[in-house]
């Protein structure tokens, strides 16, 4: 469904106040370091008993590792989808699938522009004009929005994905958003994600497999080369390579 988290959390009568930011800093600082080498499943436990009905999980539908991961500790939890209006129709697919096949409360999160508002107001193909500016728009001010009642998230991020990642924490302190960011899976190598996905069934992207191992929007993603850096395939061209929600 398509709503705006914070209403939808309300008309489930959860608490829209959460701990303040130097108490969630003092849980990044106590709990880092002790996290840093536990499993995955054990992180995302600890993340739900930690904050609750204030934690909630991201996913870019490029696979459903973290959503799989997710609702096996916690069934129920929410999983928050970023619809740009950009976005390939098996994205959009994978989503639907994940909603119907797992037990999770999947949130799909829109701009407050719709793509042709937004072209009225910045003009047409934002994305090749200002792709910083597009991305700003459709991704990084909905995902802080949809943020607003957590107190922590947690996302895919992996290391091995690319070198800007490297230093990844497992639990770390947002301080763009002032929240806990939980990264399950940044030790994960692409043999363990792959390990993962096929003793357990989890869908996948279908563009996966068909050359795309990193999927963002459509109009900004290209078929990646073997050999190519995996992430080679966003914003071909134009030097950017993340979006800005994890910068």
């Amino acid at each position: 469904m398509s709503v705006s988290t914070a209403a939808a959390r309300a008309n489930r009568g959860v608490d829209t106040v959460g701990r303040s930011p130097e108490e969630l800093r003092e849980i990044v600082s106590h709990w880092g370091a002790e996290l840093e080498l536990a499993p995955a499943e054990t992180i995302i436990e600890w993340a739900a008993a930690t904050f609750g009905e204030r934690f909630a999980i991201t996913s870019s539908m490029g696979d459903a590792v973290l959503a799989h991961l997710a609702s096996k500790v916690v069934p129920g939890i929410d999983v928050v989808f970023l619809d740009t209006g950009y976005h390939f129709i098996e994205t959009i697919g994978t989503r639907d699938a994940v909603e119907a096949t797992m037990p999770v409360n999947l949130l799909t999160i829109t701009p407050v522009q719709s793509v042709a508002e937004q072209d009225a107001e910045y003009g047409k193909d934002l994305y090749r004009t200002d792709p910083d500016l597009c991305c700003a728009l459709r991704k990084v001010k909905p995902l802080a929005d949809s943020l607003a009642s957590y107190d922590a998230w947690a996302t895919g991020l992996r290391r091995a994905e690319t070198k800007n990642r490297v230093i990844a924490p497992v639990i770390g302190w947002d301080a763009k958003r002032q929240k806990v960011k939980v990264s399950p899976m940044a030790r994960w190598s692409d043999e363990q994600v792959e390990r993962y996905i096929e003793d357990n069934g989890v869908l996948v992207n279908p563009l996966v497999y068909d050359g795309y191992p990193s999927i963002g929007c459509a109009p900004c993603t290209r078929r990646v080369a073997p050999g190519e850096d995996p992430r080679s395939g966003r914003w071909a061209g134009t030097g950017k390579t993340e979006c800005g929600i994890h910068a």
